[in-house]
């Protein structure tokens, strides 16, 4: 358990908390490229760490992110024109560009210089793997954009969603490490293995035939994996080895990767990779950004339409990114079927998972917890996210930021030798033992 200050400490963002101090250093997800889909189009507000902003796309299809009032008298730039290159207010027609400067005075004489003292607050800005990433931490000290491996294969080859979540963002990240849970959270009940496997393919879409009959009954069957953890320049290797048919060990392994990204366990080779990124909008909701890839081949139409319906990660939502099946509505959750389909009785890996997480609370009171053997994941990711927070506040930035080629990892899953140690599994499976792949686009490790 935590205490109270400590817990405070893990989950305050705002922009004067030690933790809102550490996420500032890193590029966060602002908004999905498909949210501003032409240019001189509408303005869209967004709001990131409790910092309301403005996203526009411009003439050239440049992205600004800037803060919303006009330093004139205060208007919201929200009602302003998007043209030519820059936002203009409604009120006296002051003009801004996406870089924050006053284009346009028309209030003052032509001759004046006065526009050039004015300036609006606007954050450096990134688009790329369809994703609109914003940098809100010093401008002395801009990082590189973390090159995961959604944003190094073409287009093609990856999904990207997002989706709101009602809880605070730790509590819904420290969900997705914690791959014990899917022993219970994901169980499904059925006797019949042929349903049983259905069932699963609907939500997750992993494997096939015996092979992925056998990890699902793996992982039901043995609710105690046991864990083994190990760092590295951008986070946390998280493996947990189960029991299979035989000596050998089923390994799920996941990664965390600073300050707010995690990659799902459950992939073989040949399989779809998943990762997550959870981006504060206060302290009580989050927006969970869901990327799916594959390293090998382009996804199908029929895929990316499974995923917009709701498969694995992925939730179906509204036209305002907000999942159908949610707090408000208790999930839709169905006690006949939670008696004969599945643990909860509600539908989508996803709205499982938000369900128990959105259950723990706004920002779940860690003063009242007891963790166990299972739990070792939260526990060393806590260390890491205070202890970087922590010692930014003393003057060390943090060394993940500077380390933007090593977020090229895999995460997923294997059966391994019984004498196998986190290190040689990660080796087998990925040729490295960070799981670090950005050799095959060339970066040197």
């Amino acid at each position: 358990m935590l205490s109270k200050a400590d817990n405070e400490f893990l989950t305050q963002s705002g922009k004067d908390t030690p933790m809102g101090a550490l996420l500032r250093r890193f590029w966060m997800p602002a908004l999905l490229s498909e949210e501003l889909p032409e240019r001189d189009g509408p303005p869209k507000k967004i709001r990131i760490m409790g910092e309301d902003l403005l996203a526009f796309r411009d003439s050239n299809g440049r992205i600004g992110i800037v803060e919303p009032h006009c330093p004139h008298r205060g208007a919201n730039l929200y009602y302003g024109r998007n043209e030519e290159c820059g936002i203009r207010c409604s009120f006296h027609g002051w003009k801004f560009d996406v870089d924050g400067n006053c284009v346009d005075l028309p209030t003052s004489p032509p001759e004046s210089t006065y526009k050039d003292t004015i300036k609006l607050l606007a954050y450096p800005v990134r688009e790329w793997a369809d994703i609109v990433w914003v940098y809100m931490g010093p401008r002395d000290n801009v990082p590189e954009l973390p090159q995961l491996e959604l944003g190094l294969v073409p287009a093609s080859s990856r999904y990207v969603s997002k989706k709101w979540q009602d809880c605070n963002w730790v509590q819904s990240l420290e969900g997705a490490i914690d791959t014990a849970h899917f022993s219970f959270l994901h169980k499904i009940p059925s006797k019949d293995e042929k349903t049983k496997l259905e069932i699963f393919r609907s939500t997750s879409a992993i494997g096939a035939g015996q092979e992925l009959q056998d990890r699902i009954r793996w992982v039901m069957d043995d609710p105690r994996p046991r864990f083994a953890i190990t760092g590295h320049d951008t986070g946390l290797v998280i493996g947990a080895a189960r029991k299979t048919d035989s000596t050998d060990k089923y390994w799920r392994i996941s990664q965390f990767l600073m300050p707010n990204h995690a990659l799902v366990p459950v992939a073989f080779p040949g399989d779809v990779y998943h990762g997550q990124c959870w981006v504060p909008v206060d302290d009580v909701n989050c927006w969970i950004y869901t990327y799916s890839w594959l390293p090998d081949r382009p996804f199908t139409n029929s895929e990316r339409e499974k995923y917009a319906g709701g498969l694995s990660l992925h939730a179906e939502v509204d036209d305002a990114y907000v999942p159908v099946r949610n707090i408000h509505n208790d999930y839709m959750l169905d006690r006949e079927k939670q008696k004969a389909e599945s643990f909860t009785g509600i539908m989508g890996v996803s709205e499982q998972d938000a369900a128990i997480q959105d259950s723990q609370g706004p920002i779940q009171d860690r003063t009242r917890e007891h963790l166990g053997p299972t739990d070792v994941g939260i526990v060393e990711f806590r260390k890491m996210l205070v202890g970087a927070a922590r010692a930014l506040s003393t003057g060390g930035e943090p060394r993940a930021a500077t380390a933007a080629k090593h977020y090229a990892v895999r995460a997923g899953g294997w059966i391994a030798a019984p004498d196998k140690d986190l290190a040689t599994v990660m080796t087998e499976r990925f040729g490295h033992r960070h799981g670090y792949v950005g050799s095959e686009y060339g970066f040197a490790d």
